[in-house]
């Protein structure tokens, strides 16, 4: 339980787990917090990499949700019932209130080009919270250098939402690097999304505005919002950190 850990041990203790492996940092989490604690995945690399620790030397299991805003590419929803498949898991899906038809009906067409946030925060961010309310502790799979924004992650962060509720984010992969995580997926021949082998980097949503191919030389999340100064969808910063 997480009222058992206060805020310095927490810190302390994310300072001690920056020399921890993932899977003693996933043990630690499935130890202290199950089963109030999952995995949030939206099924990039580094997801896969936790999801594949957390599943065969973890115990106990860890779930794994993931965020359906309905936008989902098809390569996408084929991995998620792909690793589903492998791993004999069930992957839970959160939706959101309205889809994306009653969206359109009740804000206008593509509210995801006109107010970018106002559609992540409705079709991500509102079912996460409503998730955490039953969670103490999630895993992500967040990394430093993924971008400029993300550089400061802590492989332990106490966060609370607007709403109150506190839960212990922890980023098992916070000081990877992409190369490191890719040659875990090589190496262990996990599946991947088929759309890195065609230029996506990272995968969101379908809408090209909200994810594009990039060029070899780009960073890699520059197809994420492409051309605009949007750089999260507003998941990893709608809680305030403690």
């Amino acid at each position: 339980m997480l009222a058992k850990f206060t805020t310095e041990e927490i810190k302390r203790l994310a300072e001690e787990f920056e020399t921890k492996t993932p899977r003693e940092i996933l043990q630690w989490a499935a130890d202290n917090f199950s089963p109030r604690a999952a995995i949030s995945s939206a099924f990039g690399p580094e997801g896969l990499v936790i999801l594949d620790i957390a599943q065969r030397k973890v115990a106990p299991r860890l779930p794994v949700f993931t965020i359906d805003t309905g936008f989902l590419f098809k390569e996408t929803n084929n991995l998620i019932a792909k690793v589903e498949q492998e791993y004999g898991i069930g992957v839970e899906r959160l939706h959101p209130e309205l889809t994306p038809e009653q969206q359109a009906e009740k804000h206008g067409q593509e509210l995801f080009r006109r107010e970018p946030d106002r559609c992540c925060y409705m079709r991500k961010v509102l079912p996460l919270q409503k998730k955490l309310t039953e969670l103490d502790a999630m895993v992500t799979g967040l990394r430093r250098s993924q971008s400029e924004s993300r550089k400061g992650a802590k492989i332990l962060q106490l966060q609370e939402t607007p709403d109150g509720h506190r839960y212990l984010k922890i980023n098992p992969l916070a000081a990877w690097s992409k190369e490191e995580v890719w040659w875990y997926i090589v190496s262990h021949q996990l599946p991947y999304n088929a759309l890195h082998d065609q230029g996506y980097p990272s995968v969101g949503c379908t809408p090209d505005c909200c994810t594009r191919p990039v060029n070899g030389d780009d960073h890699e999340r520059a197809g994420r919002w492409a051309g605009t100064d949007k750089k999260e969808c507003g998941l990893h910063t709608f809680a305030a950190n403690i």
